[in-house]
This record gives structure tokens, C-alpha cells and sequence, in this order.
């Protein structure tokens, strides 16, 4: 699947960072963006993406349980529902529930890269992106004209009863380029009812036209799993969910020398069943449907002026449901952007604007601007200021049980946000460090007065929050002359300004106050060694170590997760597992 030996240290430099508006060299995209590549997935311990993305700084990923099977996704402290999923561009949000940003989450062997946006991005990808965005690049399917490859990704087996499988066919014609890959991971579960099946099946197809080439992409996870503790209280030991998450889109892209036109379109669909208790369904049992249809055509202009980025975006989203009842909802979308270069390209202004309407809300902007100036070819500093928005899921407004109150009267999540930061980049050493402040108003969150008191979706007034995060990575030779990279990261956030009549919260309250994250990549001939740490500590109080690590000889690999024995929960107080291992065989596929 993965060459076993990391690539030479990443130019940034040279990293063109994708998004549904325009595509800049990162040198020349003076935000907080971070990019994983394909080298460095094939070399982490991570087996998913959520433990993969936890090893990133400022990003937390709350799990409930293992194999990737649950957890929500917050990027410097904003809420699950304030960050957004793209894959290949295609925007993943879902309007019932910002839990299920997830589900749609690819197989590592599939991705190219990752693209993390820190900090206010509905200028670049609207309403939703309040805190930051993700965007999962998917695979080019490569390979010589008349061949067919069929293989195993790889096979694995571990602790728990774990046991993961992968196989890709690769089809590869003169005008069509093909691969179809099936994964499965399950596991009898680390404890009473957290048992899980992950089925996923992809395909991706490239067309080769006269004009442009056309890309179509399709995607289905099942996942059932028993979620002890999960949702509710703690004591609600026999909880059991099922959800499915669809994707079916298409592509291309019209180049001439000064335009770049890309019109995509895609449909997503979601399905979420929740069962109270497991062996009795009657007691209570949730079914949620959602719908997404998008057309988006985006471009950039290139004059001597600079680039101007534009686009449109028109969605329509249903959801049918026994517990939040039946909605829609259309959404128009149009950005424009101009990015300015002055003092022999030294210096970059880059303002723009998105107005988004919605159908049951209204029209909402999102101006901002970029700055950034090269200080030198390798030094560079930069600061944006941005608004940001989030409107409130069908879960928020309309959600009932015994635990837990929607409220149709939540108004809209709004903020602004700023950040400052410095970038050196050189040939193995990188040091990079921001500030950032985000100034929030009308934060939804589920909150309660008094212990025994019902949850309730409230808009709980004001919440300032601010913090920095610094990171250095540094590459070296070994003795024969092998890639080791060693890293060091730490975040640290303070909220303030919150309303005080607020005793229990169920989010905004626990966030990572204190995150440090070590990494170690050291290659010895064909033997490979990493190492990951991570401290935590929470708003809460609450604080936790956790150290995994992962040698592999050839292809052969073995995983040992938690190995300080750490007992600790992310969320919910659902405990996660103890030291636990797997083994073993990766395939390379390409």
C-alpha cells in the first residue's frame, strides 16, 4: 500500500493548496494551513483518519471507542458542528448533526493528502467552516494503459478480535483509468457493547476527453457499532447506532492561459439509526435521513493585477426524520476574491467577500482579507481577520428525548476571528508559530442549570477565545543515509467571557486548554520506527498521556497503542482502551 520509507522533507513551498475557490501556492496563502502527505500517512502510527488527525496540533479529535468508528472533530476549540469536511472539494457537512463529520472519512490508502485550514474559512468554503476546514485529497489512479491489478491493501489483526482488510482492482485503459477498493474493519470491542463492523467501498474513475478530463467519484460507509456510553449519560450502557454516508460526485476542470473554470457536481446522502437499547428497539429507536444536491462552478482569473477567485454554489438539503420531523432547506452561495502582489511580489493583500442565502434564514456575509509579507525566501510573516458563521443543525433546533431539548428558537452562531503568525521554512528545518482570537457571539451549546435538569440547545451569549500554537520539525541523515524527521508541537487556548449562569456544558467547557505533541521517524535500512506523544489537559482539568508506536520491517508492521497504560476519556467520560496492539501486512498499491 505504502512505501515503508518517508520521502525527502516536503517543500511547502511547493504545495498547491486546493479549495472550492481558487488554487494558490502555499508560499502565496498566507493562513494557518497544514498539509499531510501520502509519505507522511504511510509512516505514522495511525490506521484512520481521526487518530490520524489528532497527532496535528490544535485539532482535537474526541473518540469514543477505537478503529476511528465515532468522535467529533473541533479545530481550536470551536465546536464539533464548526468545522468542515471536504473531500475532493465537496463539502461534507451534515444537517442534522455535526457527529457525523466522520462517517464519510476515506481509507488511508486511498489519500494523496490532507489539507488542514486553521482558523476563519467561510470566506474560502461558506457557512460552517467557522473554525476551520479539512479537505481529504483522494488518490490519481495511476498506471500503465492495458493493465489490470487486483490485490490486497492490507490485512491486519489485533487486540480486541481487530481484524482489518483491504483490496483494490486497478483498471487502466487508454481513456479510462479506474480503481474500486473495499475495506472492512471490526472488532468485538474493548468492553461491554462496543463491538463495530466499518464497511467502506470506493471508486474512482478518470475520464480522458478531447477537452478536459472528467473525474467521477463514488463512496458508501456502513457502520454499525455498539456505543456503551456514548451519547446520553455514562450509565446508558446498551446504546447501539448504525449510520451510512453516500457520495456520488463528478468534475472537471476548463484551463486556457489566464482562466481556470471548475464545475463540479455532487450528491451526498446520510442515514442515521440510534437504538436506546440495543436488544430492545421499541424502548426508543431514532431514524434520520438526510439529502444534499450541489452544483458549484468556481474559477481564477490571472491579469497583471493579480488573481481574482469566484465562484457560485447552489445546494439543496432534506431531512426526514421520526424524532426531528421533516425539513428543507436551499442555499445559495457566491464569493468573490482578489489577491494583490506589491513590492516585487514581497508583499500580498488578498480581501474578499461570500453571501450566502438560506432559505429559512435569510442572506449572511463573510468579508475578510489576507497579509502577508516575505521577509526573505525562506522567512515570511502574515495576519488575516475574517467573519465567520454557523447556523443551527435540525438537532439543535428540533431534537427531543429523555435527556435532551432542541430549541427552534436558536438564532445563528457568529464571529470574528484574527490571527498573526510567522513561518521559516529551509531544507530540513521548519519553525512556524500564531496567535489567534475569536470572538464569538449567540455559541450554541446544550447546557443545564441543575445536575438532574434536561440538556437544552441554547444560545448561551458571548465567548471570546485566544491562544497560540507553535511547531518545529527537523530533518536529518542517519548513518546510512536514510530520512529521519523529528517534531515538536504545542497549543495553548483560553476561553473567557462566558456566561456565568452556565453550570453544565456539554462542549464548549471541555476543550484542550494545554496540547503538546512529539513525533520521532527514524529509518534503519528496511527496519522504520515512529513514535507519537501526546498531552493533554482539558478544561476541565482533566489531564492525560498518550504514547503510541509503530515498527515496521518491509511491509510487515506492528502497532502498539497506549503503551503508558494511560486510563483516560475524551468525551462523554466513555473510557478509552488500554495498551493494545495489532499486526500487520501492508500491500503497496501504487
Amino acid at each position: 500500500m505504502f512505501s515503508q520509507n518517508p520521502s525527502s522533507k516536503q517543500v511547502l513551498d511547493e504545495v498547491v493548496v486546493s479549495s472550492t475557490k481558487i488554487n494558490l501556492p502555499f508560499s502565496k496563502n498566507f493562513r494557518t494551513i497544514e498539509i499531510i502527505s501520502s509519505e507522511q500517512i504511510a509512516i505514522s502510527t495511525a490506521t484512520n483518519v481521526s487518530d490520524l488527525l489528532q497527532q496535528t496540533t490544535g485539532i482535537d479529535i474526541r473518540r469514543r471507542g477505537t478503529g476511528g468508528i465515532q468522535g467529533d472533530l473541533y479545530i481550536r476549540g470551536g465546536g464539533f458542528d464548526q468545522t468542515l469536511l471536504l473531500v475532493d472539494g465537496m463539502k461534507m457537512d451534515n444537517s442534522q448533526t455535526g457527529h457525523h463529520t466522520l462517517n464519510m472519512i476515506l481509507p488511508l490508502h486511498l489519500i494523496e493528502r490532507i489539507e488542514i485550514i486553521k482558523g476563519p474559512a467561510s470566506r474560502i468554503f461558506g457557512q460552517n467552516a467557522y473554525a476551520g476546514a479539512i479537505n481529504i485529497i483522494t488518490k490519481e489512479v495511476k498506471g500503465e494503459n492495458g493493465t489490470t491489478i487486483y490485490k490486497p491493501t492490507e490485512l491486519s489483526f489485533g487486540s480486541y478480535s481487530q481484524k482489518n482488510l483491504g483490496l483494490s482492482l486497478s483498471i487502466i485503459r487508454e481513456k479510462v483509468k479506474n480503481i474500486i477498493s473495499f475495506t472492512t474493519n471490526r472488532s468485538d470491542g474493548y468492553r461491554h457493547n462496543t463491538d463495530y463492523i466499518n464497511n467502506n467501498y470506493f471508486s474512482k474513475t478518470s475520464f480522458k476527453t478531447k477537452s478536459s478530463p472528467v473525474d467521477l467519484i463514488a463512496s458508501f460507509s456502513h457502520r454499525k457499532f455498539g456505543a456503551n456510553g456514548f451519547y446520553a449519560s455514562p450509565s446508558a450502557t446498551e446504546q447501539y447506532e448504525e449510520t451510512q454516508a453516500s457520495l456520488l460526485g463528478i468534475s472537471t476542470v476548463f484551463k486556457s492561459e489566464k482562466l481556470i473554470i471548475k464545475p463540479r457536481l455532487y450528491w451526498k446522502r446520510g442515514q442515521d439509526e440510534y437504538i436506546y437499547i440495543r436488544d430492545n428497539p421499541s424502548v426508543y429507536r431514532n431514524l434520520h435521513k438526510t439529502n444534499k444536491i450541489s452544483a458549484e462552478l468556481s474559477g481564477s482569473y490571472f491579469t497583471k493585477l493579480g488573481i481574482t477567485g469566484f465562484g457560485i454554489d447552489l445546494s439543496t438539503v432534506n431531512i426526514t426524520s421520526n424524532n426531528l420531523g421533516d425539513h428543507s432547506r436551499r442555499t445559495v452561495n457566491v464569493f468573490v476574491d482578489h489577491t494583490f502582489e506589491m513590492f516585487n511580489k514581497k508583499l500580498s493583500l488578498s480581501p474578499g467577500i461570500a453571501i450566502s442565502h438560506f432559505s429559512d434564514l435569510s442572506f449572511h456575509s463573510f468579508p475578510g482579507i489576507d497579509v502577508g509579507y516575505h521577509l526573505s525566501s525562506n522567512f515570511k510573516f502574515y495576519s488575516n481577520i475574517g467573519k465567520t458563521y454557523r447556523i443551527p443543525t435540525y438537532t439543535d433546533l428540533y431534537y427531543s428525548s429523555k435527556t435532551t431539548l432542541g430549541n427552534e428558537n436558536l438564532n445563528p452562531e457568529q464571529a470574528t476571528s484574527t490571527e498573526f503568525g510567522f513561518k521559516y521554512n529551509s531544507s530540513n528545518f521548519n519553525f512556524s508559530g500564531v496567535v489567534f482570537s475569536r470572538k464569538s457571539k449567540n455559541i450554541i451549546d446544550y447546557v443545564k442549570k441543575n445536575e438532574n435538569d434536561l440538556w437544552k440547545a441554547s444560545n448561551i451569549g458571548s465567548l471570546n477565545t485566544r491562544g497560540y500554537e507553535l511547531d518545529l520539525s527537523y530533518s536529518f541523515l542517519g548513518k546510512d543515509f536514510s530520512s529521519n524527521t523529528f517534531s515538536l508541537g504545542y497549543s495553548n487556548l483560553k476561553d473567557d467571557n462566558y456566561v456565568s449562569n452556565v453550570n453544565y456544558s456539554q462542549y464548549s467547557l471541555n476543550s484542550i486548554k494545554s496540547h503538546f505533541i512529539s513525533k520521532l521517524n527514524i529509518n534503519y535500512k528496511k527496519i522504520h520506527l515512529s513514535t507519537v506523544f501526546k498531552y493533554v489537559k482539558r478544561a476541565d482539568n482533566s489531564n492525560y498521556s498518550v504514547l503510541d508506536t509503530k515498527v515496521s520491517y518491509k511491509s510487515f508492521f506492528v502497532n502498539v497503542n497506549n503503551i503508558l497504560d494511560e486510563v483516560y476519556s475524551e468525551t462523554n467520560l466513555v473510557p478509552m482502551p488500554a495498551r493494545n496492539l495489532l499486526l500487520g501486512y501492508v500491500f503497496k498499491v501504487d
